[in-house]
């Protein structure tokens, strides 16, 4: 009797999960797709590579040809490729030949693999995300006009490079991760890009996210351009902070090194009370939603903003950012991954994890030389909805 008893609930736990395979293959039919034909669903960002590069890896060997092969092999249908300014263009403001030639290869390898790419600008000279967290310079993209003209400039030049790619191949990602003041100011360098790539590229599909991190309540605040379908709607999050970057350097939670956890509380109530006493306002911001109770419900409650207002206009809504650091138990964080990747699929959003190769990555992380080890099959697994 036990081993029937057993088998049934097998059985049950296999029926259930074909169902809500069949609920996200459904959500995923039901998505938006834009008159570009580019259409995307799951997919892994190829960081460090030509954005963020700390120099781990030589570049010619962190990502070759064959990586993009293995990305397509476990059932990814895209890459988001992230690329900096100062990795693209010399302190001068010419090409740098020698990264361009990298960039194009990639896109290259990955269409030859039946990949599509995102390629987006993740950081300019005048404006990187965390700056604040980071000890950088303040950012002058906002104030300063000939940072904007720069910017427009730096698209013109991408896009004169890469607009020979078939716009179901290829799309841009316009900035990672804005962080103005005033939502207008990104509202009207959105608009003033758009009109910039749309002079030479009528079709192609364009990403936008919104200020402050690309995080889903400031969704609605973005100024989509109107009568434009080849747009997808981006958001990232991170959400539970505490627990997706736990013991990050790079982040006022480093300072917190108790216990997490996931599903549930990431910490206490009583806990968190102590933490953040006498903490700064970014601190409380980040940190604040630690002690709710998280799982699948909690997640989509976060999505939810963005998820309304990219089906108030009817585009694609895509979260090219999201990840848990594997300093957290392991498994708390293939939970994490698995109910976030659910709720995504259930929503009918595409997705890329925070990333490839990294400390985030679906490849082990060895922090003491910096080295990406064998890929992680289970993790991946879990990404895909097979575990």
């Amino acid at each position: 009797m036990p081993r029937l008893i057993t088998r049934l609930i097998q059985l049950v736990s296999a029926m259930t999960a074909l169902a809500s395979l069949a609920t996200a293959s459904s959500a995923a039919s039901e998505a938006p797709t834009n008159p570009a034909g580019f259409a995307i669903r799951r997919g892994t960002n190829l960081s460090h590579w030509l954005s963020q590069d700390f120099g781990w890896t030589p570049r010619a060997v962190f990502i070759t040809a064959n990586d993009l092969k293995f990305i397509a092999r476990c059932g990814f249908d895209h890459v988001r490729l992230p690329i900096d300014e100062k990795e693209l263009w010399l302190e001068d403001g010419k090409p740098n030949e020698a990264a361009f030639t990298v960039l194009l290869n990639g896109i290259t390898w990955a269409r030859a693999a039946g990949l599509r790419v995102i390629v987006d600008l993740h950081t300019v000279r005048t404006h990187h995300f965390n700056a604040e967290n980071e000890g950088m310079a303040p950012n002058t993209l906002w104030t300063d006009p000939k940072a904007q003209e720069q910017f427009l400039s730096l698209w013109k030049q991408l896009s004169a490079r890469l607009r020979h790619f078939p716009v179901d191949a290829v799309a841009y990602e316009i900035m990672n991760e804005p962080v103005a003041d005033d939502h207008e100011d990104w509202n009207k360098l959105v608009a003033a890009a758009h009109k910039v790539i749309r002079a030479s590229e009528p079709d192609r599909v364009l990403v936008f996210g919104s200020n402050k991190w690309q995080i889903p309540p400031t969704l609605p605040a973005l100024k989509v351009p109107e009568g434009d379908r080849n747009i997808i709607l981006s958001t990232h999050t991170y959400s539970p902070l505490l627990f997706t970057h736990y013991l990050a350097e790079w982040t006022p939670l480093k300072v917190y090194t108790g216990p997490v956890g996931y599903p549930g509380q990431v910490v206490d109530r009583a806990t968190l009370d102590k933490l953040l006493a006498g903490a700064s306002q970014n601190f409380r911001d980040v940190a604040s939603n630690a002690s709710e109770t998280w799982g699948p419900d909690r997640i989509r409650k976060e999505l939810e903003p963005a998820i309304r207002r990219a089906r108030e206009l009817g585009l694609q809504l895509y979260c090219g950012e999201f990840g848990c650091l594997p300093t957290v138990p392991r498994a708390d964080r293939l939970a994490y991954y698995r109910d976030i990747v659910g709720v995504f699929e259930s929503e009918g959003m595409a997705w890329a994890n925070w990333e490839y190769k990294g400390d985030f990555g679906i490849f082990e992380w060895h922090p003491a030389q910096t080295l990406s080890g064998a890929p992680d099959m289970e993790l991946i697994d879990v990404l895909l909805g097979r575990r």
